[in-house]
């Protein structure tokens, strides 16, 4: 099947049986966080959703379980800016993890805003939480034997010409942007994405980065 940019989730897994697989999804209690979720399980997959909101996410899950009669739809707590946070997810954890979708963020906050360690906050939701959750679950994508990680990053970094300024991370001295944190956020989620293949390539982890484009949720109607 050729894929487009009309493609859904649920044609990309058609016919793809994932019964047995265990999968995280971040921030899937909105938008593509929500049918990125909503198609793996669908596909069979047990999926636990980690969000901010366990309240909204509840409700994600037994809309989840309600249309595809899965249900093995999780919820757990995870503020990927809060290093704590990403620690309790991580030890929480048992077991081999097939899938993970870095798919939570924040995008072109108007106003600087830093997290309590100092962090610019993009940097720390998009790409540092990302980071730590990853490196902390690695264990268990290895037990898996085959597994995949994939980092929702942005085409927006080339744009924006926003490669990561290691000399001013946190925007300390430049002036800031809420479109080139964004960008600089996603270039990082892709430098992740490459270093991470060829390192944990030989542990059976596959690591991916992409550009959603101009995706909408299936339930959106338009």
């Amino acid at each position: 099947m050729q894929f487009g940019r009309e493609t859904t989730a649920a044609e990309v897994l058609q016919g793809v049986d994932l019964e047995g697989r265990r999968a995280i999804v971040t921030g899937a209690s909105s938008g593509i966080g929500v049918e990125t979720a909503r198609a793996l399980a669908d596909a069979g997959a047990e999926v636990t959703l980690a969000v901010r909101n366990t309240e909204a996410g509840g409700r994600v899950a037994d809309d989840i379980i309600a249309g595809t009669g899965n249900k093995a739809i999780f919820v757990s707590k995870l503020d990927l800016a809060d290093r704590a946070s990403v620690t309790g997810l991580v030890e929480a954890w048992n077991g081999p993890l097939h899938i993970l979708v870095n798919n939570g963020g924040v995008m072109a906050l108007p106003q600087l805003q830093r997290t309590p360690e100092g962090w610019e906050q993009h940097f720390a939701t998009s790409h540092l939480g990302h980071f730590a959750l990853a490196l902390g679950l690695r264990d268990a994508l290895a037990a898996a034997g085959s597994s995949r990680v994939v980092s929702v990053s942005s085409d927006g970094h080339v744009h924006a010409n926003a490669p990561v300024d290691f000399d001013d991370i946190r925007f300390e001295r430049r002036d800031y942007s809420g479109h080139r944190a964004y960008a600089q956020s996603k270039t990082a989620n892709i430098l992740f994405a490459v270093e991470g293949a060829k390192r944990w390539a030989k542990d059976g982890i596959a690591v991916n980065a992409l550009h959603p484009a101009g995706s909408r949720p299936a339930s959106s109607g338009t």
